[in-house]
């Protein structure tokens, strides 16, 4: 069970994972063995990376037996500038997220995926600006 004092040392961890080893080493040990902090891992800069551009695909599927689902899923997984996939209720059945150096570079992701799979439709659309980013969650449903 967490305690308020747990969700103020998640909430900290969040917004800068480096804090002060001597104040919060033991609880969060114990926070690393309930499951609640996944691995540590560094967040780059995108612009400093190359990859200031995001798409979002939306995708309808062509088929919807499990070997096309398998296939698609082994397709994205295995293009690195797609960072997030999501299965979708609605008009489309996913959406992704996808980070490019520039727009034009999206065709090839396109026939990327194309060229594995059959795909009934895609539509993209470009984010021109980021409005809010993060990756912190909420912490108060924390238990």
């Amino acid at each position: 069970m967490l305690d308020e004092r747990d969700r103020k040392i998640l909430s900290l961890l969040q917004e800068d994972a480096g804090l002060s080893i001597s104040a919060c080493s033991h609880p969060i040990q114990r926070l690393d063995e309930t499951g609640c902090v996944a691995p540590r891992i560094a967040v780059l800069d995108r612009a400093k990376m190359g990859v200031p551009t995001t798409v979002y695909a939306l995708i309808k599927m062509a088929h919807h037996a499990d070997d096309w689902i398998g296939t698609f899923r082994k397709v994205i997984t295995d293009i690195p500038e797609i960072v997030v996939a999501h299965w979708l209720t609605g008009n489309c059945d996913y959406i992704l997220k996808v980070l490019l150096p520039r727009v034009e570079h999206y065709d090839v992701i396109y026939k990327q995926i194309a060229r594995k799979v059959e795909l009934l439709d895609v539509s993209a659309s470009i984010s021109m600006e980021i409005l809010k980013s993060g990756m912190a969650l909420p912490v108060e449903y924390a238990r």
